[in-house]
């Protein structure tokens, strides 16, 4: 029996479904809970899937000895432009670093394209008379007797919060904090964002578009943060909650306030986690993570365990395939291309008679037509209930009705009529293109990491990645997938593996040859300890680990190639094994090295985390049994279209190595797999579904 305080909870409030996953403590997840998102309150929708968990438990709140929360409400924040009134305040001179951007069009030839929307206008956008050189020595001291002037343009235009990013502030903060303190003097009300506490790197545009983007949602997020936490401490919860944070780690609720653009990506990188995880425990090392909510599609590859990473990602692309497009931030994050493809995406006929689906999603308010809570727009899940794919009585075990012939309407009404289909048909079509939509995303993101789809594993979760994972994989040309358990809150599974963590990244300019060791590594020092601090106050006694690394690049080139650093002070000798390891990772990307160039370092990064727990390997599986069905289903084929008889298993039948040919359909208490009928399913030792392609079947 678990003792008191030994449980640990994880919250992943999505779009349209609240995750809620409890694992015991011996890191075995012993109850899971999937519940409407509620918009207008999402701490409700939270709550309330709390409560069944810990009612499955027979425990109360005072038993949670650790608790994990991620949310996609600073995504959405951003994407949909629900933040704050945001004013800019740049170095004199500097008025339109968000105007000039990059200095190009991220389609050249587009003569009607559409700028990204930056969020602070020119008309917000203010100067102080100062100035920092690039080592951070005072060139022109702040003038302080421009504040009232400043402040009079932030009365002026009813500024909420204001970002702040003076030049070259990363090397020397000193005017951006006295900056802040004479704003908060005047005005303790307005949320001032520094660029040398948010993204103190070079690269003003960069810099003051993450800065800009953390002011944006600041007051939101603060506000639902300070909401959440004394909701949930109001019902009795003892321990702190550590928020997920976009590069894969945790952090504090009081960090994340302070840092609310870092929760980006939140939500996802639960998922992305988590199929790290089955895929080392599986001995798995290419894999793509495939995850399929309610709103979004979210895939990621994973390489020799470890999810694919950056420093780099876009908000809201104007162009949704296109880079520039969007609005830039440089914080860590794990790497993945997410779509506007989930259970809710609305679909619809468009004005050249195609059927489209996506982005727009009906959410969980009202939702699908099939929720019968409102909805009259057609979308995905409709049509995967006239495909026969989702039982109508067991779904989100039983807790939401579903009306069969509300969607049948809704298909009728959004696409059949338009094109004159019946009901199956145009949920066919429905499926056909959502189902390409993932796929080809899968194909770019690959593509555009200079690697391939081909021979990789698909870990696929989500409320609706198992019902779409053989549809997909067979169009990105991918022959084996793997369920793992609580695939339908599978982020939040993930969530519970989650090291508490926390990434500082600072410029400081030098070159290899005539590196300073004895200031980088003071510099390195301090920020490790610094780290270490926002890690302690989520983990006082864990054990450490760090990683240190450094931004390289060939002198006169735009880009670095990040090379890990020793873990000891470095040292003269350390020059060499540093330009081998750099010429060795820039001859991966571009074939060979550059003889007889000089190498500079422009970045230095430091993650400290929590130790991972060790993965346990393949477990031992028994001699296969040839599962019986509990009963059949007709559904479509969704290879043929043919009508066939679906063998319809309970998950919570399954054993290590029991056997099944497809068509059918794996049900469990969030989700339904779907075994198309040219994949073969099996059961390994870690009670995973495996499905295998049958070459030849059709």
């Amino acid at each position: 029996m678990p003792s008191q305080n030994s449980y640990r909870l994880a919250v992943d409030i999505g779009g349209t479904f609240t995750d809620i996953a409890v694992a015991n403590g011996d890191g075995v997840v012993c109850a899971t809970a999937k519940t409407p998102t509620t918009p207008s309150d999402p701490t409700e929708g939270a709550l309330v899937g709390t409560r069944i968990v810990l009612e499955q438990l027979g425990i109360g709140i005072e038993a949670i000895g650790a608790f994990v929360h991620g949310t996609t409400l600073a995504t959405n924040a951003l994407i949909e432009r629900r933040g704050a009134v945001v004013a800019g305040v740049t170095t004199k001179g500097f008025r339109d670093i968000l105007e000039i951007a990059y200095e190009r069009r991220y389609s050249q030839y587009d003569i009607d394209i559409d700028k990204p929307d930056l969020i602070v206008p020119r008309s917000r956008c203010f100067t102080v008379p100062e100035r920092m050189n690039v080592q951070g020595e005072i060139l022109t001291p702040l003038d302080e007797t421009a504040i009232d002037r400043l402040i009079a343009e932030l009365d002026a235009c009813d500024a909420e919060a204001v970002a702040v990013c003076l030049l070259h502030s990363y090397a020397n903060p000193a005017h951006e904090r006295r900056l802040r303190d004479l704003i908060a003097a005047r005005r303790p009300g307005l949320f001032v964002s520094l660029s040398s506490d948010v993204s103190p790197e070079a690269r003003e545009f960069e810099r003051l578009c993450t800065t800009v983007a953390n002011a944006y949602i600041q007051p939101l997020m603060a506000t639902y943060l300070a909401r959440f936490a004394e909701t949930f401490a109001a019902q009795g919860l003892q321990c702190p909650i550590l928020m997920m944070t976009s590069g894969g780690g945790m952090t504090t609720v009081e960090t994340a306030q302070r840092l609310p653009v870092r929760l980006v990506e939140s939500g996802p990188c639960g998922g992305a986690i988590l199929a790290a995880r089955v895929a080392e425990r599986s001995g798995l090392d290419r894999v793509l993570s495939f995850d399929i909510g309610g709103t979004t599609a979210k895939l990621c590859l994973i390489d020799d365990y470890a999810p694919q990473t950056s420093r780099n990602f876009e908000i809201a692309r104007a162009a949704r395939f296109i880079k520039g497009s969007g609005m830039p931030v440089r914080i860590p994050v794990v790497e993945m291309i997410e779509i506007g493809a989930g259970g809710g995406s609305i679909a619809a006929v468009d004005s050249l008679g195609r059927i489209a689906v996506g982005p727009r999603s009906a959410g969980s308010e009202p939702g699908p037509a099939a929720f019968a809570r409102g909805g009259v727009d057609a979308t995905v899940t409709d049509a995967d209930v006239v495909l026969g794919y989702i039982d109508p009585e067991r779904f989100a075990e039983g807790r939401l009705r579903i009306d069969t012939q509300a969607a049948e309407a809704a298909l009728t009404r959004s696409v059949g009529t338009a094109l004159q289909l019946p009901p199956a048909q145009a949920a066919r079509g429905i499926s056909q293109i959502v189902d390409e939509n993932m796929a080809s995303a899968g194909r770019m993101h690959a593509v555009e990491s200079g690697k391939e789809l081909g021979g990789r594993t698909m870990i696929a979760f989500g409320g609706n990645g198992p019902l779409h994972a053989t549809r997909v994989a067979r169009r990105a040309g991918i022959g084996h997938v793997v369920i793992p358990p609580d695939p339908g809150v599978g982020s939040a599974v993930g969530f519970l593996d989650a090291p508490v963590s926390f990434e500082l990244v600072r410029s400081r300019y030098a070159r290899l040859d005539t590196l300073d060791l004895d200031a980088i590594n003071a510099l390195l020092d301090t920020m490790v300890s610094d780290a270490a601090a926002v890690v302690r106050s989520g983990a006082p006694e864990d054990a450490l680990s760090i990683h240190r690394a450094a931004f390289m690049r060939y002198h006169g080139q735009g880009h670095e190639i990040e090379i890990t650093l020793p873990d000891h002070a470095l040292a003269e000798s350390d020059k060499a094994v540093l330009r081998e390891a750099f010429e060795t990772a820039y001859s991966a990307q571009f074939s060979r090295p550059v003889p007889g160039m000089s190498i500079e370092i422009l970045n230095w990064s430091v993650l400290v985390s929590t130790s991972a727990t060790p993965v346990s390997g393949e477990a031992t599986v028994p001699r296969g049994r040839s599962v019986k069905p509990a009963e059949k289903r007709p559904i479509q084929c969704d290879v043929t279209g043919d009508m066939v008889e679906a063998d319809i298993v309970f998950r919570s039948d399954l054993r290590p190595g029991d056997t099944l040919d497809g068509p059918a359909l794996i049900v469990e208490p969030q989700t339904t797999t779907l075994v198309s009928v040219d994949f073969a399913l099996s059961v390994d030792g870690h009670r995973n579904l495996v499905l295998t392609r049958r070459e030849g079947q059709i």
